[in-house]
């Protein structure tokens, strides 16, 4: 919770710097990009710090496992912060002036322990013997995509793009290598998330896989809110079922995005390969979550006596 006050601060205070600094790189403001790592690590934390109070089983690794989290988490936003106030580049910035090589460090400190930590925590959620089945599903598909879409921003280095020279908010050169767009690596376009409409951007999966943990949640509220209002709660097998079969859903959304992206393809103009991809991931979700609702409703056998 301390790290998450923190993020929603630096946050806050980057808001105030895209309304009083005019510096920008590629057309932003430099202030831009931490604002919006401030406030996702927050979100990130405040979830984090829930599903952490409920643990039964290995709290003491849980508490250790979050403060890495937390601390990976404070390095990687202050490190951009501090790229931004210098107006250069966070990511892929290859220069050897000493604010690149700070970054690059705490980069190199932070990233991995970030990727580790959410995968034991994503272990640990799935030995918990709470008997809430759906939650626990939730959770350990949410916090196993969270890896999965910190894995895809670990290609942003390697597979995007060719080295090459750009200027910083002084006008001053700075080498890339690597970017977030494949086909066009600095190309932008969308309002508000800033994907490229001209090429693949890896940021697409990288937030539906960051971000899956709280579509899940959202899930269980919404179905304990419509069993409230009409007054017969789902059973827990079927809650159960829905959510395994939308987590099903979720992760070829997940992978389908990925693979768009790969191809050097605009989230915004899918073509009739990525169109199949997504029917067929949803056809199966669909079957899968229908036979398995089926299966829900039969009445339990009951056991033969001995």
């Amino acid at each position: 919770m301390l790290n998450a006050a923190l993020m929603f601060a630096i946050s806050l205070v980057a808001a105030v710097g895209i309304l009083v600094d005019d510096r920008q790189l590629m057309g932003e403001s430099v202030w831009f990009k931490p604002m919006k790592f401030a406030f996702a690590f927050g979100v990130y934390g405040v979830t984090l710090a829930w599903l952490l109070s409920r643990l039964a089983k290995g709290r003491r690794l849980g508490w250790w496992t979050g403060s890495v989290i937390a601390a990976a988490g404070v390095i990687d936003v202050c490190a951009v912060a501090y790229a931004a106030a210098h107006g250069t580049y966070s990511h892929f910035n290859e220069n050897t002036d000493a604010v690149a090589r700070k970054v690059g460090t705490a980069f190199s400190i932070g990233v991995m322990p970030l990727l580790a930590a959410t995968l034991v925590i994503a272990t640990l959620v799935l030995f918990q013997s709470d008997e809430d089945r759906a939650l626990r599903i939730a959770l350990g598909a949410g916090l196993a995509l969270a890896a999965a879409g910190m894995a895809v921003a670990a290609w942003l280095n390697t597979l995007a793009a060719e080295p090459r020279t750009v200027a910083d908010a002084a006008g001053n050169p700075v080498v890339l290598s690597g970017g977030h767009g494949i086909g066009d690596p600095d190309g932008h376009g969308m309002p508000l998330t800033g994907w490229s409409l001209t090429g693949g951007d890896l940021r697409v999966p990288h937030l539906v896989g960051m971000h899956a943990i709280h579509v899940l949640l959202l899930l269980i509220v919404l179905m304990h809110l419509s069993g409230t209002r009409l007054g017969r709660p789902l059973g827990n097998r079927v809650r159960t079922r829905l959510v395994g079969g939308f987590a099903l859903w979720y992760t070829g959304l997940f992978a389908v995005l990925t693979w768009q992206a790969r191809r050097g393809q605009s989230v915004a103009h899918p073509d009739q390969h990525t169109l199949v991809a997504l029917a067929a991931v949803t056809l199966l979700a669909l079957a899968v979550t229908s036979l398995g609702l089926a299966t829900a409703r039969r009445p339990k056998r009951p056991r033969a006596a001995c």
